[in-house]
């Protein structure tokens, strides 16, 4: 990633499920409409991805050269 596309990050590289999961579900309880978040990590969340579907929200999915899975989320009415 060339720039920041959110100022909101949640970092879980280092994290073992289900934290992550928890984490990023928690945060987009909290995020304003018009907002992104950023999730980092070196897996594919698939379980995330059927979650976001179901709670109105939409994401893309960028894999960088050193393995991290960059997820920007943000609310699909916005």
């Amino acid at each position: 990633m060339t720039r920041p596309k959110s100022d909101r990050v949640i970092d879980a590289r280092g994290l073992e499920p289900p934290e992550p999961f928890v984490l990023t579900m928690d945060a987009l309880d909290r995020l304003p409409k018009g907002e992104k978040l950023l999730l980092l990590l070196y897996r594919e969340p698939y379980p995330l991805y059927k979650a976001l579907g179901n709670n109105g929200f939409c994401h893309e999915v960028e894999h960088a050269a050193d393995g991290t899975v960059e997820i920007l989320i943000w609310h699909a009415s916005a």
